[in-house]
């Protein structure tokens, strides 16, 4: 690295893409799933007899709330900060999970027509980003301006998973199936990252996309009925122990600022 690229790293606020980053990425999505349903479907009772009135959108404000206080003190940090990047994580994923349940449930919009929404916001904030920063690798981000595409992208793309993971558990695939197909999907993408030229960038939005539906459905297969495919786990004990898990592999595994491994432009 030059003295330039050396600053870059000090700088950047989020963390290397290790396998490492992608463990805790993929148990943060599943306690996103089980702790949004926690609050929207036990506690606000959507799937209850007595539901509290628009309880997914309630569930989407207290989160959403708790994303733009955690965003904000992310934006305002000197330095990357494991506990803040990665509760700033937990905070999008499941806000990305009331927020898809309001939109596929309450305002009817549906899995097809919510995902292709969904996906049409992630493209346009990764187009408006990178017009106007010139460029979408995760590497760069060092400035507030680039943190606030970075988390704007990253709150569409876990609502689209959500709705993507939903809209496969839901059909025919079920909730087994439907980790099976997009643990298989990541399988792909680690062999292109390996054994082809393909862009870094690219492949690493493809996967970040990926791991939400992943943990949408691991999810949903913990915590829903026997008689739908689920393990009937309760919701909330399984929310604690995805989170004790995830506060453990940050203590274990090395948490520091990076860029993507194998980019070597950038490590040489």
């Amino acid at each position: 690295m030059n003295d330039e690229q050396v600053r870059q790293a000090a700088l950047a606020k989020v963390p290397a893409v290790t396998l490492g980053f992608w463990i805790i990425k993929i148990l943060a999505t599943t306690l996103g799933e089980t702790a949004g349903d926690t609050v929207t479907m036990s506690w606000l009772g959507e799937t209850t007899d007595h539901p509290v009135p628009n309880g997914y959108l309630i569930g989407t404000a207290i989160f959403g709330a708790l994303l733009l206080i955690l965003v904000w003190a992310q934006i305002r940090a000197r330095r990357f900060n494991p506990w803040l990047y990665w509760a700033t994580i937990a905070a999008s994923t499941t806000m990305g999970t009331t927020l898809a349940d309001f939109a596929d449930r309450s305002l009817g919009v549906g899995y097809p027509g919510g995902s292709l929404l969904l996906l049409g916001c992630v493209l346009l904030s990764l187009f408006a980003w990178h017009r106007s920063l010139g460029t979408v690798d995760v590497s760069t981000v060092a400035s507030p301006k680039a943190e606030a595409f970075y988390w704007l992208t990253i709150t569409f793309s876990q609502t689209l998973g959500t709705a993507l993971g939903d809209w496969a558990a839901d059909g025919a695939l079920g909730y087994a199936g439907g980790a099976i197909v997009f643990g298989a999907a990541l399988l792909v993408l680690v062999a292109l990252y390996y054994w082809t030229s393909i862009s870094r960038v690219l492949l690493f939005w493809a996967a970040f996309i990926l791991t939400r539906p992943l943990g949408a459905t691991v999810g949903d297969f913990l915590d829903k009925p026997l008689d739908e495919g689920g393990l009937e786990l309760s919701r909330a004990m399984a929310s604690a122990a995805l989170a004790i898990a995830i506060v453990a592999l940050i203590f274990i595994l090395p948490q520091r600022p990076g860029v993507h491994p194998g980019d070597r432009e950038v490590r040489t």
